[in-house]
C-alpha cells in the first residue's frame, strides 16, 4: 500500500489501543452477574441433543453468534479480517465488517474487507457511520459499501460519544433518522443500527424499526468505551481530561436487551458489549436477543492472524454456551430465547420509561 492516510492512521491506532491500552469503561458492567439459570438437576435431554443452529438474513448459522465490526482498511486491519471471516466460515457464525467507508473514499483499501472467498457461506454484514449521512453520504454509497463487501446487509453504526472525543470527529448528528428510513427504503437488503458501546434503549428501538431498520444491535456498555480509547488519541489535554468523567457512561447490554425486547416483542435483535463467555451468550439470547456478538475479546486472538488459535476462542464460547443451556434444561436456541429458567439475582435494572 502508499503511505497511510489520516483515516488509516487512525484505524492503526484504534487497532494498537484496544490491543494495548486499558479501555473498559469503569464503574458500569453490562449487567449480565445480575442475571442466573434456574439450575436443573433432571434436565431430560441428552449433552449430545443440545443444538445452537440457527439463521440469520437467510442464511443458516450453526451458532447464534456473531463477531461484532471493528476493523478494515490497512494492511494488518486486511489480515485480521481474512483470519476472522476463515474462523467465522469454519465455525458457522456471522460477521460484520469495520466501517467500509475507507474503501469507498480509498479504493485502493477495499480488499482489506473483502472476505468473500474465504467466507462463502456466512451471513455478512457491511458497515457505515450513520453520521456520515450528514457528510454527503447517501443510498447510493450505502449500495456501494455492500457491494464491495458482497455483504448481506448494511449496518449503519451510532458512535455520537466517539466522535465528540474523537480529534477529527464528526458531530452533526441532527436529522439522522429521517435519512436513515431514506437508505431502509432504497436498499434491497436489511439495513440494521448498532451502537459502538453505550447501548440503544427500547423508544429508540422503536423509532428505528418505524423507519423500516430490520436488526438492532444494542451494542451495550460494560465493554470497550470508545471514549477512553479516544482519550489516548486526544490532542487536547482539556478533552482527554474530560474524558474521565465519562468512564461509566452508557447503558449495561443486559439492561438494553430487555428493554429493546419489551417495546419491540418480534423483530430480531443482538446484545453485544462486553459479552466474554458463552455464558453471557446464553443470558443475553435468554434475555431476548436472537443472536451474541463479541468483538475486542476476540481480537487478541485476531491479531495473530491466525485462523485456529480464533476458532479455539470460538468453540470455547459455544461449549460454554451448550453447557448453560443443558444445565438449564434447553434443547435449542429458539427454547433459550426469553426462557423463564433465567433469574434475576441483582438490583433492579435501568428501564427508559
Amino acid at each position: 500500500m502508499t503511505e497511510e492516510s489520516p483515516i488509516q492512521k487512525r484505524k492503526a491506532d484504534h487497532i494498537q489501543i484496544a490491543l494495548t491500552r486499558e479501555v473498559t469503561g469503569r464503574g458500569i458492567t453490562t449487567g449480565m452477574e445480575r442475571y442466573r439459570f434456574r439450575h436443573e438437576a433432571l434436565p431430560e435431554i441428552d449433552f449430545s441433543r443440545v443444538s445452537l443452529a440457527t439463521s440469520f438474513l437467510g442464511r443458516p448459522l450453526k451458532a447464534p453468534f456473531l463477531i461484532s465490526s471493528m476493523t478494515g482498511g490497512t494492511e494488518q486491519a486486511g489480515r485480521i479480517n481474512a483470519a476472522l471471516a476463515e474462523a467465522a466460515q469454519k465455525r458457522g457464525w456471522a460477521m460484520g465488517l469495520g466501517s467500509v467507508r475507507m474503501a469507498i473514499e480509498h479504493p485502493e483499501t477495499a480488499a482489506t474487507f473483502q472476505v468473500r472467498s474465504v467466507a462463502p457461506d456466512i451471513p455478512l454484514l457491511a458497515n457505515l457511520g450513520a453520521v456520515q449521512l450528514n457528510y454527503g453520504y447517501g443510498p447510493d454509497q450505502c449500495l456501494r459499501a455492500v457491494e464491495l463487501t458482497g455483504a448481506d446487509g448494511l449496518v449503519l453504526h451510532l458512535n455520537a460519544m466517539q466522535e465528540v472525543f474523537q480529534p477529527e470527529g464528526n458531530t452533526r448528528f441532527g436529522n439522522l433518522l429521517r435519512k436513515i428510513e431514506e437508505v431502509c427504503r432504497a436498499l434491497e437488503v436489511p439495513v440494521g443500527v448498532k451502537e459502538v458501546g453505550f447501548g440503544i434503549h427500547g423508544r429508540l428501538a422503536r423509532r428505528l424499526f418505524d423507519a423500516g431498520v430490520q436488526f438492532v444491535d444494542v451494542a451495550g456498555a460494560g465493554g470497550t468505551s470508545w471514549i477512553q480509547v479516544e482519550k489516548y488519541r486526544a490532542k487536547d489535554p482539556l478533552l482527554a481530561t474530560a474524558a474521565e468523567a465519562f468512564a461509566d457512561w452508557g447503558l449495561p447490554t443486559a439492561d438494553c436487551v430487555r428493554d429493546v425486547r419489551r417495546h419491540v416483542p418480534q423483530v430480531c435483535l443482538i446484545a453485544s458489549g462486553g459479552l466474554k463467555t458463552g455464558v453471557d451468550a446464553a443470558k443475553s439470547i435468554a434475555l431476548g436477543a436472537d443472536l451474541a456478538g463479541f468483538g475486542r475479546s476476540l481480537l487478541p486472538s485476531a491479531a495473530t492472524c491466525d485462523p485456529e488459535s480464533i476458532i479455539r476462542q470460538m468453540e470455547r464460547i459455544e461449549l460454554e454456551c451448550k453447557i448453560a443451556m443443558f444445565g438449564a434444561g434447553i434443547a435449542a436456541v429458539d427454547r433459550l430465547k426469553g426462557t423463564d429458567r433465567l433469574l434475576f439475582v441483582g438490583d433492579p435494572p435501568v428501564s427508559d420509561s
